[in-house]
């Protein structure tokens, strides 16, 4: 592939990225968000649907997650990162959704901070911004 249709394909994913954030309240059930634009230290949570939620953030963690591994294939185009990248991202998912979903459902005003970060990020592509420096550093490297 040409470096142009790279350099596209990525400038593409980024903006499907940036418009799954901008859409974020027509496209997904997130009472959360909303919650955490307020004053949230003096209140409870709102009033949620835990599958309904739950279903979502998994699915804009795996949207986010597969514009990823797009940006990380044009970028480096080995299959070898892919791998680890599906590893690392599905290990962390698991993890994230576990810790997620205790600190939803076993929450307290201690909490909220920590809910906070752990839902964003599950919500936002941060892995991609991480992976992206860490496996040019390593191609450098070699």
């Amino acid at each position: 592939m040409n470096k142009f249709r790279k350099i596209l394909g990525v400038f593409i994913c980024v903006i499907l990225l940036i418009l799954i954030r901008w859409f974020e309240d027509h496209l997904f059930y997130d009472p959360l968000i909303a919650f955490f634009k307020t004053d949230h230290t003096s209140q409870s949570l709102p009033d949620f649907e835990g599958l309904l939620l739950i279903g979502n953030i998994a699915l804009r963690f795996i949207l986010n997650t597969l514009l990823s591994l797009v940006i990380l294939w044009l970028v480096f185009s080995e299959k070898g990162i892919i791998k680890v990248s599906v590893l690392l991202y599905s290990f962390l998912f698991l993890l994230l959704l576990l810790v997620f979903m205790y600190l939803l459902f076993y929450n307290n005003s201690e909490s909220y901070l920590s809910l906070f970060y752990v839902r964003r990020f599950l919500i936002q592509p941060l892995f991609l911004l991480l992976l992206l420096p860490a496996f040019y550093f390593q191609k450098k490297m070699n």
